[in-house]
């Protein structure tokens, strides 16, 4: 499982461009700093109030000070900046948040997005992440693609929204797609999956891009 999520990790890191502001939600998001290429150099923000981390730390010299939104430990850049909530989102909503990568519980075809009800468990909100969904400028969905069996992408999602047809792109360990004109294109596969294996595996109808791309790494 952890093989799978640095897969999805190192894969979303390739999306960031040299300037970039990023934003990373909780979970498996928040691997993608450790992978950044060396040429590339990005803004990562968190929604409690920081500009400029960097890679997640080693335990023994984590800061127990210094946390992201999902209170793990992070390190910060020589160039960072802290301040509150209320600054936080205005950078949020002033739309200045290039990319943001979050998790999900269901996506579907039409690039809606539900990633904060858990059926039968008490959770404390949706954090930032509707806020974030409409004010970044590109939404990226980094996700296993089944959870114990059951289809994530679907034509429809059957939980309650966080926000609606805001999704770009969603990138799991069989592949990379693209919402276009509601519906989901597979633009890259992995090697070790086949088309048959992501249809089987999605709850709509997959498209398989003209140009479909083989990933061997």
């Amino acid at each position: 499982m952890s093989e799978l999520k640095e897969r999805i990790a190192k894969r979303v890191a390739l999306e960031f461009k040299d300037g970039d502001v990023v934003n990373l939600g909780i979970g498996l998001p928040t691997i993608a700093a450790n992978y950044i290429p060396e040429d590339v150099e990005i803004v990562l923000q968190s929604e409690n109030g920081i500009m400029g981390m960097g890679p997640s730390p080693e335990k023994e010299n984590a800061d127990i000070d210094i946390i992201n939104a999902g209170a793990q430990y992070v390190s910060v850049n020589d160039h960072a900046a802290f301040f509150d909530s209320a600054v936080s989102f205005g950078i949020i909503r002033g739309r200045h948040v290039d990319v943001t990568v979050l998790g999900a519980l269901e996506v579907d075809r039409h690039g809606n997005l539900s990633n904060w009800i858990i059926p039968g468990k008490l959770v404390p909100g949706m954090g930032g992440a509707m806020d974030l969904v409409i004010g970044a400028k590109k939404v990226i969905v980094a996700m296993l693609h089944t959870q114990k069996g059951k289809k994530k992408i679907l034509e429809q999602c059957t939980l309650p929204y966080t926000a609606v047809n805001v999704i770009d792109k969603i990138i799991t360990e069989m592949g990379v797609m693209e919402i276009r004109n509601e519906q989901i294109v597979l633009t890259e596969l992995y090697w070790d999956y086949s088309i048959a294996d992501v249809k089987n595996a999605t709850g709509c109808e997959v498209t398989v891009s003209e140009n479909l791309k083989k990933i061997y790494t």
